[in-house]
């Protein structure tokens, strides 16, 4: 593990270099409430990594990085100046992007605001906007009073009643690796921060794919206009897949997100 610092306000961030170190690098980012260990439990280092050089960060306010407690420590600019930290000390100029969620939202931002550092850009259950009310329809009603009250398992209990069934191992984890206090500072942000307008969308010429699932109503919506405002975006409908199962089980995913990294990838 390898840690690299925000040059505004000093938030520690915690990073990985995996895969092959002579491919060209690929940022692995997550989504609310998750870590960087997602992408090794779901398969993605092991698929990806003999092609590609990884670099997979924990966001701020979760996994091994820093936690800040105050709600203006998660603005978008904040965050987009840790992941040009994070590729900094890994001393890339420009990465291919592949972000999940919050993740993904985070590369539209990105792209939006210094195209330069980019290669290529894969949105998994992303957004360029929010809506009020995004973070309870992601998770559930009362997701802000579990996390005072019970903390992560709290949090964890209420989700899985919401959607039905238990999470899989790998998010559990990471769910219950996080800081309660932390992560309600991070949710309270992101729910009143803005997107990117459309404006930025047709001006976005990094290429694009979207991935959402056909039951993640508002994240296929939101990529669906994406593809037909952005230049240079191909958009993937994942059959039966919610918000929380999109990345798993990887095998459809990957047939889409391989042959797309090649195309737009330096040759062997």
């Amino acid at each position: 593990m390898q840690t690299a610092t925000n040059p505004t306000d000093g938030v520690s961030l915690v990073w990985q270099d995996q895969g092959n170190p002579d491919g060209d690098p690929l940022l692995l980012v997550h989504g609310s409430a998750l870590s960087k260990a997602v992408w090794r439990g779901m398969g993605y280092v092991k698929a990806l990594g003999e092609r590609y050089r990884l670099i997979s960060m924990d966001l701020r306010g979760h996994g091994r990085s820093e936690k800040p407690h105050q709600q203006s420590a998660y603005t978008m600019d904040r965050v987009l100046l840790d992941v040009q930290a994070v590729l900094d000390a890994a001393g890339i100029t420009a990465a291919h992007y592949f972000g999940y969620s919050f993740g993904a939202r985070i590369g539209f931002s990105l792209g939006a605001a210094v195209p330069d550092r980019m290669l290529s850009f894969i949105s998994a259950a992303g957004t360029y906007r929010i809506a009020a009310g995004s973070i309870a329809e992601l998770f559930f009603a009362d997701y802000d009073a579990a996390l005072a009250k019970h903390g992560m398992q709290g949090f964890l209990d209420g989700w899985q009643e919401r959607i039905g069934h238990q999470v899989d191992p790998v998010t559990r984890m990471a769910f219950l690796a996080n800081d309660a206090e932390a992560l309600r500072a991070y949710f309270a942000q992101t729910e009143e921060a803005e997107g990117i307008s459309e404006t930025q969308l047709r001006q976005f010429q990094i290429p694009t794919l979207l991935l959402a699932g056909s039951l993640d109503a508002r994240r296929l919506a939101d990529s669906r206009r994406a593809a037909e405002v952005m230049p240079d975006a191909e958009l993937l409908e994942l059959p039966d897949r919610d918000h929380g199962d999109t990345l798993f089980p990887p095998a459809p995913v990957l047939a889409a997100v391989e042959p797309f990294l090649a195309r737009h990838s330096h040759p062997d």
